[in-house]
């Protein structure tokens, strides 16, 4: 493996996650109506986090091989939406808003999974259980917002 392009795609993931620390939940999203199946606050980081690792390591390999290029494109819009769905969700407040993004970005990286796949299997499977996580963030998020309104 390439350490070097490992290290750049991680710091790309630290900046898109970075808006997660920006925007933490704080008492605003304690006092939301939320659902049972809503996880502990402490198990969102720790998911996160190695989902992060995953998602730099697939880049890594994938960027490298030919015909990586609209994975790769994939990858980096994914990127850019789940950097925005802090400040959309914890910031703006806009529960509705930050569903959208959510569904773009299931979209995205499902987009991202196929494309990882066509290029080198093993790394769009193991995008698997980042589809699953936003899948659950999305179900989530929309039941935050039907309970708000």
């Amino acid at each position: 493996m390439d350490w070097l392009m490992f290290a750049v795609y991680m710091v790309a993931v630290c900046a898109a996650a970075s808006t997660g620390a920006m925007y933490p939940p704080g008492p605003w999203y304690d006092e939301l109506d939320k659902p049972t199946w809503t996880p502990p606050n402490w198990l969102f980081p720790l998911a996160w986090t190695v989902l992060y690792v995953i998602i730099a390591y697939t880049a890594t390999v994938v960027s490298g091989l030919e015909g990586s290029r609209l994975a790769m494109a994939f990858w980096s819009l994914q990127l850019v939406l789940n950097a925005l769905w802090a400040p959309v969700f914890f910031g703006l407040r806009k529960l509705g808003g930050a569903f959208l993004v959510l569904c773009l970005l299931w979209t995205a990286v499902m987009a991202t999974l196929i494309a990882f796949y066509a290029v080198q299997p093993l790394m769009g499977l193991l995008l698997i259980p980042y589809l699953i996580w936003v899948s659950y963030a999305g179900a989530l998020n929309a039941e935050i917002w039907r309970r708000a309104r």
